[in-house]
C-alpha cells in the first residue's frame, strides 16, 4: 500500500495534523494583514492615487483580505507538506498564500463592487438579479486581477517569501 493511500479514519488525523495553532494563526494572521495593506498604501502613495479616502479603503480592503487569506492558506499549505521536507513546505507556502490572498482580496473587491452597483440590480432573487450578481462579481474578480495584483509588488512578493521562509524553517 502507498503513503497516499485512502484509509477510513486516517484522513481524519491528517486533516487534525494539518490545522495550524491558535498562536500562529492569530499572530500570522494580523503580520500578514499588516504586510498585505502595507503593500497596497505604499504603491498607492508612489502613484498619488486618488484621494485619501480611497487610499485607506483600499489598504484597508488588501488587509482584510490578507487576514482572512492566512489561516486558509497556511492551512492547505500545511496539508499539502505534511510530513514531506522543506523544499515542498517552502513551495507549498509560496502557492498556498498567494492563493488565497488573492482569491480572497479579490472576492471582497468584488463584494465592495457588488454593492456599489446594487441599486441599478434588478429585484433580489430574481433571474435578472442572479445573472447581474454572478456577472458583476466575475467581472469584478476580472478587473482585481488586471488591476489589482500589481499593489502586491514589491512588498508584498518580499512578504511571501519571508513568510514561505518561516514556513519551510517550522518544525514538521
Amino acid at each position: 500500500m502507498t503513503e497516499h493511500a485512502v484509509i477510513p479514519g486516517r484522513n481524519v488525523n491528517y486533516v487534525r495534523r494539518a490545522l495550524p495553532g491558535w498562536r500562529a494563526t492569530l499572530f500570522g494572521s494580523l503580520v500578514w494583514a499588516g504586510a498585505m495593506g502595507a503593500s497596497a498604501l505604499i504603491n498607492l502613495l508612489l502613484d498619488h492615487w486618488v484621494t485619501p479616502d480611497k487610499i485607506r479603503i483600499v489598504s484597508l480592503l488588501f488587509a482584510g483580505g490578507g487576514a482572512l487569506a492566512f489561516p486558509l492558506g497556511l492551512f492547505a499549505a500545511r496539508l499539502v507538506s505534511l510530513g514531506r521536507g522543506r523544499e515542498v513546505a517552502f513551495a507549498a507556502a509560496m502557492v498556498c498564500l498567494a492563493a488565497a490572498t488573492i482569491r480572497l482580496t479579490a472576492g471582497l473587491y468584488a463584494l465592495q463592487y457588488r454593492s456599489y452597483y446594487a441599486e441599478w440590480h434588478a429585484p433580489v432573487f430574481t433571474l435578472t438579479w442572479g445573472f447581474q450578481l454572478a456577472f458583476t462579481m466575475a467581472v469584478a474578480s476580472y478587473q482585481f486581477v488586471v488591476l489589482g495584483i500589481r499593489l502586491y509588488f514589491p512588498l508584498g512578493f518580499v512578504a511571501l517569501l519571508a513568510a514561505s521562509l518561516w514556513f519551510a524553517l517550522q518544525r514538521r
